[in-house]
């Protein structure tokens, strides 16, 4: 009788960690399939050397390390920095009023000011950035409307601005999400007791409201800044030859070039530093 009893935990363990491997499976297959073994591929070509014309030569270097240091790579890097941090800057002063505004609607509203938010993701990424196209050629709409007053046309088309302006309307929803679901959880009432205690609207906000949705403000920059570091279509389309980004130097790499060794090495450095932020921001939110 005892022993049946024994037994009995022991199936039910049993029954779930079968059930468990079977709901994680499907996850874990992709996760392997789709992102570590690629990785690891991406991690062994590094130390390969470049064929005479194109492909990979199974000899071991370390000279692909070496040319990320080279002052031209340095260069595009940087650029990518900067225009990453800009359009992260705009889209957290757009975003966080126009979460906080959203959450301050009734309920019905909200829905409405929210689908309104995500309606661009229904369309086609590509198709978006050739709307932009239109909208900031030469003959475009902006350029045609401004010439109604007597100004223009203005090169709005194949430069920094252009692509800025590309990335923070493809990823300005990623800013605005997370920083509404932060704001809506606040309690009402911490606002109220600074008001009850003298405090004006802007101190409020500033020693109440702003230090609680940090969390916040942190994961819309990450959702912002790290497709932004590695995008390559917006500045494929919007900026031309003029502007270089990380990820279209790893797509020179791997498709022109033909330097996978190379390409393979910038691919594990942008992986890197994305880490990198991801450890920063996780580690900011628990200060925070």
């Amino acid at each position: 009788m005892k022993s049946e009893v024994k037994a009995r935990p022991v199936s039910r363990s049993r029954g779930r960690r079968l059930g468990a491997f079977v709901f994680l499976s499907p996850g874990l297959t992709y996760l392997v399939v789709l992102m570590l073994v690629p990785l690891a591929l991406v991690l062994s070509y590094t130390v390969f050397q470049r064929g005479r014309f194109g492909g990979i030569v199974y000899e071991f270097t370390t000279s692909n390390f070496a040319r990320l240091f080279d002052p031209l790579y340095l260069g595009v890097v940087g650029n990518s920095l900067k225009i990453a941090a800009l359009t992260t800057l705009i889209a957290l002063l757009i975003g966080y009023p126009t979460a906080y505004l959203i959450a301050q609607l009734p309920r019905k509203w909200k829905t409405m000011a929210l689908v309104a938010i995500v309606l661009p993701f229904w369309t086609n990424f590509i198709i978006r950035v050739y709307a932009w196209i239109i909208l900031l050629s030469g003959p475009g709409l902006i350029n045609s409307g401004l010439k109604v007053f007597g100004l223009g046309p203005f090169e709005l088309l194949y430069n920094e601005g252009a692509i800025v302006t590309g990335l923070l309307y493809s990823y300005l929803p990623l800013m605005v999400l997370p920083l509404y679901a932060t704001i809506e959880k606040l309690d009402p009432q911490l606002r109220e007791a600074s008001a009850n205690l003298g405090a004006a609207a802007l101190t409020t906000f500033r020693k109440v409201t702003l230090p609680l949705t940090v969390p916040g403000v942190l994961t819309g920059c990450l959702f912002v800044f790290v497709p932004s570091f590695g995008n390559f279509v917006i500045p494929e389309l919007l900026g031309g030859s003029k502007s270089l980004m990380v990820g279209n130097l790893i797509r020179n790499q791997f498709l022109a070039a033909r330097d996978w060794p190379f390409g393979s090495t910038l691919t594990l450095a942008l992986v890197a530093v994305l880490i990198v932020l991801l450890i920063a921001q996780a580690w900011a939110a628990r200060r925070a």
